[in-house]
């Protein structure tokens, strides 16, 4: 097996930390977006580090489709309680009735694009200037073209053409009023590098990330969990198997994969031998090409 060199995820911390604290020093109200997924609960870890013994300075962030995972939501109320931080939750629910927006329908139907709107409606409520997320480059090419300080027009949007230089590690962080900047201090590490973090700082995280039983059924070669958020045809049928999630999403639109791991080592022996990346598991990326990238424009984590 590979050895594991320590010096390059220290690396990665200090860097994650420089740009917390530079989020700080740069923002009057920033707020760190937290889905309850590995990613952004290593964010928390990095932000307890870099004002440490201080509290974390900013609230966390929860857009609740409404469509999450059980073991996900305990998981989140139990972290924040005990790691004595300020949660704010919206809701998409909320956003449906408040406006009227209408939800897709049929077998595919996922609430991701509605997030949007409920993200950004949160951003103007409380007149957040830097929303900090856990998304990295290696996971899908639209977020491979994000700055590490990635600027949002007043619209919310992202521009991939119109991007700022980020030179020897100098993040601007200026903006013109309404615009907002989304801020990716994790943007450098890779899956083996967040499951080596996990492991190295001992954090929990939510009981699906580990092998345990579920009601599920195969589709498109795919094993998604049923749910009451999932229309399953006649001829698709639900058993029990073995499984985990490599990544959290709604249960409307994140698969599962066959799986016996039940510890972190064996969780990161797997991905080693994997033969499909981490989001080839969410269905909400396969609806297009540029799907991520469609959504991301429109204002999208």
């Amino acid at each position: 097996m590979e050895k594991y060199i320590d010096n390059h995820p220290k690396a990665l911390e200090n860097e994650a930390i420089y740009i917390i604290r530079e989020v700080a020093a740069q923002f009057e109200k920033p707020v760190l977006l937290f889905s309850g997924g590995k990613d952004s609960i290593t964010l928390v870890r990095l932000a307890q580090k870099a004002f440490y013994p201080a509290p974390v300075p900013f609230p966390l962030l929860h857009i609740d489709t409404g469509h999450n995972f059980p073991e996900t939501i305990e998981f989140r109320d139990r972290l924040v309680k005990e790691a004595g931080l300020k949660l704010i939750v919206r809701h998409v629910q909320d956003t449906i009735d408040r406006k009227n927006i209408k939800e897709e329908t049929g077998k595919y139907a996922s609430r991701n694009m509605l997030q949007t709107t409920t993200l950004l409606d949160s951003i103007e409520e409380f007149g957040f200037d830097a929303c900090i997320g856990g998304a990295r480059r290696d996971e899908e090419k639209a977020r491979a073209k994000e700055r590490i300080f990635s600027v949002r027009d007043d619209f919310g949007q992202w521009n991939a053409k119109d991007q700022r230089p980020e030179l020897f590690d100098i993040l601007n962080g200026r903006i013109h009023k309404g615009e907002n900047v989304r801020v990716f201090p994790i943007s450098n590490w890779t899956e083996l590098d967040v499951w080596h973090y996990i492991q190295k700082e001992k954090l929990e995280i939510p009981s699906i990330y580990y092998s345990h039983q579920r009601d599920t059924f195969v589709r498109d070669g795919m094993i998604w969990p049923f749910s009451d958020f999932v229309t399953v045809d006649e001829d698709e049928k639900i058993e029990q198997r073995t499984v985990r999630f490599r990544t959290v999403g709604d249960m409307s639109c994140t698969a599962a994969v066959a799986s016996e791991a039940s510890d972190i080592q064996t969780i990161i022996d797997e991905i080693r031998s994997a033969i499909i990346s981490e989001r080839g598991a969410r269905m909400d990326d396969k609806r297009s090409e540029a799907a991520m990238e469609n959504r991301k424009k429109e204002g999208y984590f």
